[in-house]
């Protein structure tokens, strides 16, 4: 398709801009350079005046999937796809009474999207029924429950039967071994809608229904799941209806924009087992997108009042590093970008239907993009609903039901307390990879091109919102760059999602717990535990209750035994020279699970404790007794197993590959499985979970004190000489003596882990995993060494605890420590490590260093007004806006500041936060006491106390009597008052300019007694000023390279970017020095 240009553009050329400013890019992007050429299509251009379906069309001509196959459509051969994801929908239009359809969205190994249409599935869940529950009990529940549905209001358009059935069945609770007694008898509930189950089992559990208390079981089990169950349904699994089993739904009657829409039976329905040849995966398609807004002077732009101006949209196909197809569509006219579809349209609601046809057209499997969840998304759709867009809000597979959001809040001890949007786009998954990184990677600072510069090794240009509206209302030309920038912004998360396997590794854990892929997206732990807890349950015949939150952690309120930690043993803090094994348990908390088979199933109640022979069941260190093995097996010990072997072939892949950073990848994964086998333990502990069990995690962590302590005495035992430093949860150090060489450490470790797991029940394991030489024992939780895991070369520095990676810190911090473990771990230079930071304590109070290294950046998250305590980047923002409230930071910004002096000792620091820029222009002392008090101390002292006596001194001595502080130029404080005198450049005496003019000498660069020595300084200043503008040159050779052009100026913005403050530093030192050299007059 050529890209469209539509007249008479809607926005004039804005005179405060300078065109010449914004010449045609010429040099593109890294990204757009190798990209195939621009598409061509036969359906004519867009005008922006047809209707949705045309649109669709022309889009699918350009994006389409392959054509659906003939013998699919016609039925005659089995339908086989691969599962995205699935949901339900009560159906109320197509039959007299309301049923449930469970719709199961997935692609075909040869591309073409499905629907599946499941009918026949109805919710169920069972109720304990009383000793002599006979048939006529039955008729009266069922008809009592009946008429309480129906009085609730519930069911108005019901005329049929609300409960379905109610059966007698012979099942057991997962919840007690209970010695001698056969199955007992439950009562199996089917209603008409998933709805229903939460009143029926309500109305049970309160003794509404026959003047009785009914326990109820599984009615909290979402109905997805639950089909899943039934069906053996994993999670991205391959779904097979044989041929003849399901009808196709024809086009003119299809709810969906899926190519093939087939309704089947549930029970036709076959689910392969994610193995073997079922662990392939179809060409999922994945749309990558951002949106750019011109928002007002000075306000981060608000949905209600401005408009989406461009959304760039990449295409991708799973397997593939190129993408399918690049778009741009553009508010107004943009000049062509090479290799990239431009739609360029004139009103703000054709843009965004454009779109929305657009990605109907493309019908992406996954819709991915950087905090598209709480930004592009929103916007999108609350821009949609203000500009009366009424057709836009459909993105979904489904043809009429409309996308919808709502703000949820998740708390889990793995993520913490956050809050997000949750979006109903039927059929598609979304993976915001802000959120996905988030979750899985512990970095300094989340934004896109902090993100990018980590894993893919490069920046972008960042522009400031400020500047967006100014691009937009220029000419093609600066759109076109507007859009250049864009569509950076959506190819990034496809190249992070293809560069961390972000998809294959939620993919792979989707199919190890058994939940669709969304829901690993939107949901904690604990949602993984519960899928596989059920079916491990349904497999057995057992009953998961529903216990009331009452019951949490004991159940009955009796008061048990505390719930005590993991021990920590006492570290012997120290700078270790010699090597140090460390050796660890395997998956300790799972193990000893599965050794002394802790399961709901297992436990014995201590009534039941008589009933059992010594040899059928064990007692833990807090007392607590569960069965063995031979008499019943642990269905939690059975989910263990599985996790536990995904992360062995995990670990075996890890090992094969070759790629370095493939193999930190393939390290993440099955550290996330062996995250989801620790959330089993995690499950039982959680009081506010589904089914808390304080018996099992108690007896957990009893036991793993009980190892680590027999662990230390056994090794020290075993080993004269040999003394455990330090030991952690799961892992202990072992000094085995002074003169050991690494190899003989490495050999003992082995040696000593292999004696110690002789003694512990399997499949509990102590391996030897590394030695540390040297290592830096700082305190618990701290500390620092070189990783060996073989002789040749240690494998990295690895560091725990020390203050490196904190995002509250100045870069300073980061840097100096790290220089400091290199100098002691790598180095072993004591005393370089000493000299070093007296050297940087120095340069700090002297103002040389580089005030990049002294910025701390923090978000603004709410309205000033709403923060309680006192922040500096709050003050700071507040103290902006009445400077220039158009510049000032908005709500979501990213607020920089540095700590400068006060005009008194006893101002608080919040008060003293300072804008970079502003300090750098206005030459405004930094506070360097506050930086060496309050953030490198501290660290500082914690490492250097292992090394010496008084760390403190590094703080002291003669290295820090020199003290320089720069001379503000702004007229605040004492300064009002204060008159600047031209100064000698040379020897910095005072000059009196109009002595000088009255004896008629020119120029006032030197004083009287310094003009012999005019050429001499001239040149020196001379010589300063090309370096200074040769320092800048290469500086901004690099943001050039980064924006990816080498014409156009810099725009970029980017505080948390240490370039762009010596950017800005050195344009300020060159305008200086050209001023003195202009001092020295026009001889020169």
């Amino acid at each position: 398709m050529v890209p469209q240009q539509f007249s008479p553009d809607p926005y004039e050329p804005n005179d405060a801009l300078d065109d010449d400013s914004f010449e045609v890019d010429v040099d593109e992007a890294a990204y757009l350079t190798n990209c195939e050429p621009v598409l061509e299509t036969t359906g004519g251009a867009l005008s922006g005046h047809e209707t949705d379906q045309e649109s669709i069309e022309f889009f699918r001509r350009l994006c389409g999937r392959p054509a659906a196959r003939t013998s699919l459509l016609s039925a005659s051969e089995s339908l086989l796809f691969n599962q995205v994801t699935c949901d339900y929908v009560v159906e109320r239009h197509r039959a007299a009474e309301p049923h449930t359809t469970v719709r199961v969205y997935g692609v075909t190994l040869s591309g073409e999207s499905v629907l599946l249409c499941v009918q026949g599935f109805a919710p169920y869940f069972y109720a304990s029924a009383p000793k002599g529950f006979g048939d006529g009990a039955l008729g009266e529940l069922r008809a009592e429950l009946e008429h309480k549905c129906r009085t609730m209001g519930r069911v108005a358009d019901c005329s049929g039967d609300c409960i379905l059935g109610v059966e007698r069945v012979r099942r057991r609770s997962v919840l007690y071994y209970k010695p001698g007694e056969d199955d007992s008898e439950f009562l199996r509930i089917t209603v008409r809608t998933p709805d229903l189950v939460r009143v029926a089992a309500g109305l049970l559990s309160q003794g509404s229904v026959l003047g009785r208390v009914f326990d109820v079981f599984e009615s909290s089990v979402d109905f997805v799941l639950r089909f899943m169950i039934d069906t053996k349904m994993m999670g991205c699994s391959w779904i097979e209806v044989p041929a003849g089993s399901y009808t196709v739904v024809s086009n003119a009657l299809s709810p969906s924009y899926a190519q093939i829409v087939a309704e089947a039976h549930w029970q036709s329905v076959v689910c392969h087992p994610p193995s073997g040849e079922w662990l392939r995966t179809a060409a999922f398609r994945i749309l990558s997108f951002d949106i750019e807004c011109a928002g007002r002077k000075g306000i981060f732009p608000e949905p209600e009042n401005d408009s989406v101006i461009q959304i760039g949209c990449h295409l991708g196909e799973y397997g593939k590093t190129e993408p399918l197809v690049r778009a741009i569509f553009t508010l107004g006219s943009c000049a062509p970008v090479a290799g990239v579809q431009v739609i360029s349209l004139n009103r703000e609601q054709e843009l965004l239907q454009s779109f929305r046809n657009f990605l109907v057209a493309a019908d992406p499997d996954i819709i991915t993009g950087y905090n598209i969840v709480n930004f592009d998304l929103p916007y999108l759709l609350n821009r949609a609903s203000a500009i009366g867009a009424s057709r836009f809000p459909y993105l979904g597979r489904i043809c009429r039901e409309r996308t919808t959001m709502r703000r949820t809040r998740l708390s889990s001890s793995a993520f913490g307390t956050h809050e997000s949007m949750t979006f109903s786009i039927e059929g598609r998954v979304i993976m915001d990879m802000l959120q996905v990184i988030i979750r899985d990677h512990k970095l300094r600072s989340y934004s896109l091109n902090s993100v990018s510069s980590e894993f893919l090794n490069e920046q972008k240009e960042d522009v400031h919102y400020s500047i967006i509206t100014d691009l937009q209302a220029g000419n093609e030309h600066t759109r076109r760059r507007l859009a250049v920038y864009c569509l950076k912004d959506a190819y990034l998360p496809l190249r992070l999602m293809d560069k961390l396997m972000s998809l294959t590794n939620y993919m792979e854990l989707a199919r190890v717990t058994g939940v669709p892929l969304d829901w690993l997206l939107s949901r904690g732990h604990m949602v993984k535990v519960v899928s596989l807890l059920h079916r491990k349950a349904h497999e057995a015949d057992l009953l998961v209750p529903d216990l009331p939150r009452t019951e949490a952690g004991g159940r009955s309120g009796d008061g048990g035994p505390q719930y005590e930690g993991a021990t920590v043993i006492e570290p012997k803090k120290g700078f270790y020279r010699t090597p140090i094994a460390t050796m660890d348990f395997a998956s300790l908390y799972p193990s000893i699970m599965m050794a002394y088979n802790l399961c709901y199933s297992t436990l014995v109640h201590e009534s039941d404790v008589p009933k059992l022979k010594p040899d059928d069941y064990i007692r833990t260190p807090l007392g607590h007794c569960f069965v063995k093995p031979s008499v019943r097996k642990g269905i939690l010990s059975e989910m263990l197993e599985e996790f536990l072997a995904s992360r062995k072939a995990a670990k075996r892949d890890m090992q094969n590959a070759t790629d370095p950073f493939l193999r930190e990848v393939l390290n993440g994964r099955q550290l996330a499985l062996k995250i989801s086998a620790n959330a089993v333990y995690g499950f039982t502990g959680a009081s506010v979970g589904k089914l808390p069990c304080m018996e099992i995690s108690a007896s957990v962590t009893s036991y793993g004190r009980n190892m680590i302590e027999l662990t230390r005495s056994t090794v020290e035992r075993l080993y004269p000489g040999a003394e455990v430093i330090y030991g952690d949860t799961d892992s202990v150090m072992v000094k085995f003596n002074d003169h050991a060489t690494l190899e003989q450490v490495m050999e003992l470790g082995r040696e000593a882990a292999k004696q110690l797991t002789n003694i512990f029940p399997p499949p509990v394991r102590l391996e030897f995993e590394k030695v540390y030489y040297p290592y830096l024992l700082i305190s618990k939780k701290r500390y620092a060494g070189l990783y060996w895991t073989r002789l040749e070369r240690h494998d990295k520095m690895d560091c725990k605890g020390i203050e490196s990676v904190r995002r509250d810190n100045c870069r300073l911090v980061a840097n100096v420590v790290d220089t400091v473990l290199q100098k002691l771990l790598i180095e072993q230079d004591v005393d370089g490590a000493i000299e070093f930071v007296k050297k940087i304590v120095s340069d700090l109070l002297q103002n040389r260093i580089d005030l990049s290294l002294l910025v701390v950046s923090k978000t603004l998250t709410r309205a000033t007004t709403d923060y309680e305590a006192k922040q500096a980047h709050v003050f700071l923002v507040e103290k902006l806006r009445k400077r220039d409230s158009g510049s000032a930071p908005s709500l979501g910004d990213r607020v920089p500041y540095v700590i400068i002096k006060g005009a008194t000792k006893n101002e608080k620091a919040y008060t003293r936060a300072e804008d970079p820029i502003y300090v750098l222009e206005n030459s405004i002392p930094i506070d360097a006491h506050y930086y060496l008090e309050n953030m490198l101390r501290k660290p500082l002292e914690r490492i250097f106390s292992a090394v010496m006596k008084r760390p403190e001194t590094l703080f002291s001595g003669a290295h820090t009597r020199s003290i320089q502080v720069a001379t503000p130029r702004t007229g605040s404080g004492i300064m009002k008052f204060a008159k600047f005198r031209l100064q000698c450049v040379r020897c910095r005496a005072g000059i009196n300019e109009a002595e000088l003019q009255k004896r008629g000498l020119k120029g006032s660069a030197l004083c009287e007694h310094c003009r012999d020595f005019e050429a001499e300084t001239y040149l020196r200043h001379l010589k300063q000023t090309a370096e200074l503008e040769q320092l800048f040159s290469a500086l901004w050779t690099q943001c050039q390279e980064c924006m990816g052009s080498c014409i156009q100026d810099v725009l970029c913005s980017n505080g948390d970017c240490p370039i762009f403050y010596r950017r800005r530093k050195v344009q300020k030192d060159i305008t200086e020095a050209q001023t003195i050299l202009g001092r020295f007059g026009d001889v020169w």
